[in-house]
C-alpha cells in the first residue's frame, strides 16, 4: 500500500460522475472568506469538484460586489494598501515584516517574521502559520513551496505567511519556548506576561485580528507520525466544507482546547483549519505536497487565485468525530503490523510488544473499527506509551481505498512539480 501522495491543485470546475465509487460531493466556489457554499452528496462517486457559485446567503440578492451570476466580481476593482505592524504594502506587492517580541539571552532581538502577499485585487485576508511548536517544521517546508508558487500581482486578497512562529523552539529543536511553556496553550497572552504569553499576544494583535481564516500547520510529536489530516471544531458546516476541499486524507472534528490558537481565533470570529502531518524535525514529501495542495485549493475556493485548468478532482477524505490511542500493554520492543492509512476492524491485531530477548510477546488489538491516523515510530516503548491513533470513520467500507487514491494522486500530480507562478 503506497504511503506517500501527490497533490490535486486545485480542482476541476465541472461535475464528474464516477460510476465505480459511492458518493459525489459538489463544492460551490465562494467569493469572500466567510461566505462558504454548502456541500451536497449523492451515492455515485467519492470525488469532489469545484464549481463557480455565490455565497451561501441569499444568492438571488444582488449587491455591488456580485455580478449577474451571483459570483463576486473582484477582477475589475483595485485593492487598497494593506497595513500591518506599522508597515504599508501596496496592492500587488509583498514584504517581510519583523514584529518585535523579545530578546534572546544574549540580547539579540527575537521577532515574529511575517511575509505578506497583498493581492492586486480585493479579497479575503488569511494567514498560514507553522512551527508554533518549534520542532514541528513540516509547515515551514510547505510555506517555502507556496511562496515560490504565488505571485501577489496576480492574486486577490492577502495572505500572511509565518514559516516559524516559535523562533526560540525552532532554533533549539524544541516543542517549547525557553520558559518551558507551550505556545499553543498560551493564548490570548499578555503584553507583560511570560515569554510565551508575549509572543501569543503579538500573534493575536498583529496577525489574527487582520484575518477571517487561518491555516495552522503542525506535525506529530517527536517519535510519532501523523497521516495528513485536517482538524476542525465540531458542528461547523463552513469549516467542514473547507476541510474536505483541502484534500488531506482525513477530516477530524475535535473540541477546541482552552488557550489554543484555534480557541482564541474562534473567539475573534476567525475560522481555523489545523493541519497535522508528518513527524517532528522531519520533512516528508507526502506531507509537504498535501499541505501545498490544500492551501492552494482553499485559496482557489476563495477566488484568491485561479484554479489550474488541468487540475484533478479532490477525493472525499475520511471523516471522524472520535479518535483514540492504543497504548503499549508492556514495556519492551514494539513491532507494528499496521500503520497510518490502514483500515482496521475491532479485534484486529495491530502490533506486538516483546521483551529485549524477544520473549513474552503481548499483542495489542484495535478497540474499534476505523482508520489509523497516527503511529509511533520509536520501537523502544514503556508500558502505557501511545502507539497507534485510530479514528472511527463515518464511511468505513471504502476508506482504505480512498486514502490510497489520495496518496497516489498527491505523489503523481505533476502540477505540484511545476515552478510557474500563480
Amino acid at each position: 500500500m503506497p504511503r506517500i501522495s501527490g497533490v490535486a491543485y486545485p480542482v476541476k470546475r465541472t461535475a464528474v460522475q464516477n460510476q465505480q465509487n459511492t458518493a459525489t460531493i459538489k463544492i460551490a466556489l465562494a467569493g469572500i472568506c466567510r461566505s462558504y457554499s454548502r456541500i451536497g452528496a449523492d451515492a455515485s462517486s467519492h470525488r469532489a469538484t469545484v464549481q463557480p457559485g455565490g455565497p451561501v446567503t441569499d444568492i438571488n440578492h444582488q449587491t455591488d460586489t456580485q455580478n449577474a451570476t451571483g459570483t463576486h466580481n473582484v477582477t475589475d476593482r483595485a485593492a487598497t494598501p494593506f497595513q500591518i505592524a506599522g508597515a504599508v504594502i501596496d496592492p500587488g506587492g509583498s514584504a517581510t515584516i519583523a514584529i518585535p517580541v523579545s530578546n534572546t539571552a544574549t540580547g539579540i532581538p527575537a521577532n515574529l517574521y511575517v511575509r505578506v502577499l497583498h493581492g492586486a485585487r480585493p479579497g479575503p485576508c488569511i494567514f498560514v502559520s507553522a512551527a508554533i511548536h518549534g520542532d514541528e517544521i513540516v509547515g515551514t517546508a510547505i510555506i517555502h513551496r507556496l511562496l515560490a508558487r504565488l505571485d501577489a500581482a496576480s492574486m486577490a486578497g492577502t495572505v500572511l505567511f509565518m514559516p516559524v512562529v516559535n523562533i526560540f523552539g525552532f532554533m533549539s529543536h524544541s516543542r517549547y519556548l525557553p520558559d518551558r511553556r507551550d505556545l499553543n496553550r498560551s493564548f490570548p497572552g499578555s503584553a507583560k506576561g511570560s515569554l510565551a504569553g508575549q509572543l501569543a499576544y503579538k500573534f493575536l494583535k498583529e496577525v489574527i485580528c487582520h484575518c477571517t481564516l487561518g491555516i495552522d500547520i503542525h506535525s506529530a510529536a517527536v517519535h510519532r507520525y501523523n497521516l495528513p489530516q485536517i482538524r476542525i471544531e465540531p458542528d461547523n458546516p463552513k469549516l467542514r466544507e473547507l476541510a474536505m476541499l483541502f484534500g488531506a486524507h482525513a477530516v477530524i472534528e475535535s473540541p477546541l482546547r482552552p488557550g489554543s490558537l484555534r480557541d482564541i481565533a474562534r473567539g475573534q470570529g476567525v475560522d481555523m483549519l489545523l493541519m497535522e502531518a508528518g513527524e517532528a524535525l522531519r520533512f516528508d514529501e507526502l506531507s509537504v505536497r498535501s499541505g501545498v495542495n490544500g492551501v492552494l485549493n482553499v485559496m482557489a475556493h476563495l477566488q484568491m487565485i485561479q484554479p489550474h485548468p488541468e487540475a484533478t478532482q479532490v477525493i472525499i477524505p475520511a471523516r471522524s468525530r472520535r479518535a483514540m490511542w492504543v497504548r503499549a500493554p508492556r514495556g519492551g520492543v514494539c513491532v507494528l503490523q499496521k500503520k497510518s492509512g490502514d483500515a482496521v476492524k475491532k479485534g484486529d491485531i495491530i502490533g506486538r510488544v516483546s521483551g529485549i530477548f524477544g520473549d513474552d510477546p503481548l499483542d495489542f488489538r484495535a478497540p474499534i473499527d476505523g482508520m489509523i491516523i497516527g503511529h509511533a515510530v520509536l520501537p523502544v516503548v514503556n508500558q502505557g506509551d501511545a502507539l497507534v491513533h485510530i479514528a472511527e470513520v463515518m464511511r468505513f467500507g471504502d476508506v482504505e481505498q480512498r486514502v490510497d487514491q489520495i496518496t497516489e494522486q498527491l505523489l503523481n500530480d505533476r502540477l505540484l512539480d511545476e515552478d510557474e507562478l500563480i
